[in-house]
């Protein structure tokens, strides 16, 4: 099947769109309520998802008596009626993300037997609850936060760590609703749905230590604050550990995942004539150097027809990494550097496609949510002054896509299933 390059490009939008619908909590989550209680209900929630989930139990329950609080990041809000909701910052924690931590602790902590506590968790959580533990200040988790993101770490990593900084994650949200029940509905945004590194797992045992998030700062080189290393040191007040009798058997159901969305996204590439192939939904590494990978199997199928022969197109998600080595580092997500890598490594291949994109609608800091790159790529971008080589290396992916009117623009999607990643092979 020859494409041409609009019909590549429809192709491989509606694929994201389709991951994207996949996990819409308005149309997902009713179906994973528990039974209607006969008591009070709590809601309380955290995430880019947070204010939709929240309207979709309103929805779902429209003759409960229900109240709460959520939080979510600034300009991902939705209209709510029973349940209020909190807008905060992310990627770095503010003022607003630790207020609504310390409220939602404090409503969980009057919950009595009785109630249903339900927790809405979706990606971002981790920063728009950022409430520091005893003998720490915002300021101080604001700078672990930066070392974090700049450190090359992976998500799981970085959360094992912020853990053992917080006042509110690793199970101290749950601890601190007992005896209510504590049901949790998750939007996994993290590889292998680990639900203790879903925004640092407020309502799950926490199995880490303080000894080996101390471990991972040491390896990563990170230069932190005095009174978090002294805090780390001191590992005093250790998170909730499985068993611990405040969080009993945990309730926690996935109402949308990584690789449901994938399996969404092979469904409508069929639907396409395309033959899907789902590397997995859990790939992680440096994203310029997953790129590189992605586009080896590419050039495989297309010159040999493995794994998979044209026309196909290769699906994998999972969160990726950026490490910052340039001094002064331009602008671009990790879906736009693994993309701009993918791209490099095809090297104008013909016939050879991919959307690369976080199902959010914001890759990292900028207002997009990914990119497109096509065969002609680089020429064209060396046609327009740029140098992709150079680009690539300085973390400056945003400009070449920018530039070359390539960047895929949703605005905020309300939902969080990860980084989506489709090459086609025509």
């Amino acid at each position: 099947m020859a494409f041409t390059d609009e019909a590549a490009r429809t192709a491989l939008r509606r694929l994201f769109d389709a991951a994207i619908a996949s996990a819409d909590p308005r149309t997902v989550l009713a179906r994973h309520l528990p039974e209607k209680p006969a008591g009070r209900v709590l809601v309380l929630g955290a995430g880019k998802s947070a204010a939709v989930m929240a309207a979709a139990v309103e929805a779902a329950w429209p003759d409960v008596d229900l109240s709460g609080l959520v939080v979510t990041r600034y300009g991902h809000g939705h209209p709510t009626a029973r349940i209020e909701v909190a807008e905060a910052a992310h990627p770095v924690p503010d003022e607003a993300g630790a207020r609504a931590a310390r409220r939602m602790l404090d409503l969980a902590a009057a919950a009595g037997a009785g109630d249903l506590v339900l927790f809405l968790v979706s990606g971002g959580g981790s920063s728009l609850t950022t409430l520091p533990a005893p003998g720490l200040t915002l300021t101080d988790l604001i700078a672990v936060n930066k070392a974090l993101l700049a450190s090359g770490a992976t998500i799981h990593e970085m959360n094992c760590i912020r853990r053992h900084l917080s006042a509110f994650s690793g199970g101290r949200l749950a601890a601190a609703a007992h005896p209510a029940r504590v049901v949790t509905l998750a939007i996994s945004d993290v590889p292998g749905d680990d639900p203790t590194v879903i925004a640092s797992g407020p309502t799950v045992p926490d199995p880490s230590t303080f000894g080996q998030a101390q471990a991972l700062i040491a390896h990563y080189r990170m230069a932190l604050p005095e009174a978090v290393v002294a805090h780390l040191k001191a590992a005093r007040d250790e998170s909730p550990k499985p068993g611990d009798a405040r969080l009993g058997p945990p309730d926690y159901r996935f109402i949308a995942t990584p690789r449901m969305a994938l399996d969404a996204a092979a469904a409508e590439a069929r639907a396409l004539g395309l033959t899907p192939l789902i590397l997995g939904d859990a790939l992680e590494g440096e994203a310029r150097e997953v790129g590189t990978v992605l586009a080896g199997i590419a050039l495989s199928a297309r010159a040999h027809g493995q794994p998979v022969p044209a026309p196909c197109v290769l699906l994998s998600g999972g969160e990726t990494t950026v490490t910052i080595r340039a001094t002064t580092p331009g602008r671009g997500g990790r879906n736009a550097e693994c993309l701009l890598g993918c791209a490099q490594a095809l090297g104008g291949t013909r016939g050879i496609w991919a959307l690369m994109g976080d199902t959010d609608g914001i890759d990292g800091s900028e207002s997009n949510a990914g990119a497109i790159a096509t065969p002609d790529t680089l020429s064209r971008a060396r046609a327009a002054g740029l140098d992709p080589r150079a680009c690539l290396a300085g973390h400056d992916s945003h400009a070449v896509f920018a530039v070359l009117g390539d960047l895929v623009e949703t605005g905020p999607t309300l939902t969080n299933v990860n980084d989506f990643r489709a090459i086609l092979i025509g």
